[in-house]
């Protein structure tokens, strides 16, 4: 059995996807989106976390740091990430949790285990399992395989996914899932690789022929003001949703919020420049007015 990277498993979700759900999230994705709230989910390795709000000056990590990478400054805990090897020693006996290790290698087998304890409550809401990320498709062998054995349990499967992929890759997980949660970021491909890093070529052409199979398609639109909350762009986007095939007609709305800022400070790693915002409610209510005078059910959530 394959293993996977996995940075966080969520009990109770409630919105990613039908029902009382347990998210898998996988580490590693290969969009950057600038905007991103989960820049902990980007790098395909394992990384460290240090919140000093919550250091009490114990110094059993640097004690027990075998590396000798860690000093006391007046900032707080400081890392030498030239000799730190993310061992997680400093995070096993930080009597706080300053230190979090993000990312660890996870089996099927104890997924599944993970997962089957969940069952009554998929089974008393209608829920089952997301798989998440970060990217699921960046990881299609370990996604497969965890796919099939919730299918042999008849757990109904969600995957969240950028759809950036081969076209072979997402048809094959398409065999073994109900449901896909896919972002429509923007439809300008300049734009798209401007904020996000890739062209959105590759992933409208997935789309298209995503919705031939017989998977539910739920999509996603994270709102940014200036970026893609134009008419013109809410237009072309239920354009694009009105030519698939089925019936794809349901978008969820995710207005943009800056809970990431206080991570990328916890990672140790500079944030981009730019200063992104939310539409405000007015701006909000019109655009999903735009979306329903051109057949398309958009709302707030999911």
């Amino acid at each position: 059995m394959s293993t996977g990277l996995i940075f966080d498993i969520k009990k109770y979700a409630i919105n990613d996807g039908p029902g009382i759900r347990l998210t898998v999230f996988f580490k590693g994705c290969n969009l950057q989106c600038k905007w991103c709230h989960n820049p902990e989910s980007m790098s395909p390795k394992v990384q460290k976390m240090y919140n000093v709000k919550k250091c009490i000056g114990a110094l059993s990590c640097i004690k027990n740091c075998p590396n000798n990478a860690l000093k006391m400054t007046s900032e707080g805990i400081f890392t030498d990430y030239t000799i730190c090897n993310l061992c997680g020693k400093c995070a096993e006996v930080c009597p706080t949790k300053a230190f979090e290790m993000l990312g660890s290698t996870i089996s099927i087998s104890d997924l599944m285990q993970k997962i089957d304890n969940e069952a009554i409550f998929f089974d008393q809401s209608g829920g089952g399992v997301t798989f998440s990320g970060g990217e699921p498709l960046m990881h299609s062998t370990y996604l497969l395989e965890a796919l099939k054995e919730c299918g042999k349990r008849m757990y109904h499967r969600v995957v969240d996914t950028t759809a950036f992929a081969s076209l072979e890759t997402v048809l094959e997980v398409a065999k073994h899932t109900e449901l896909f949660l896919i972002d429509l970021k923007v439809m300008d491909s300049m734009k798209h690789k401007e904020f996000t890093g890739v062209s959105n070529q590759k992933i409208l052409y997935n789309i298209v022929e995503l919705a031939k199979t017989n998977c539910e398609l739920i999509f996603r639109m994270p709102l940014i003001k200036g970026v893609n909350t134009s008419k013109k762009n809410i237009i072309e986007t239920a354009k694009f949703m009105n030519s698939l095939e089925g019936n794809r007609t349901v978008i969820n709305l995710l207005p943009y919020h800056n809970i990431a800022e206080n991570k990328y400070k916890k990672l140790g790693t500079p944030n981009n420049n730019h200063v992104f915002e939310a539409p405000n409610i007015n701006e909000i209510t019109n655009i999903i007015s735009i979306f329903k005078n051109n057949g398309i059910s958009a709302s707030v959530g999911g």
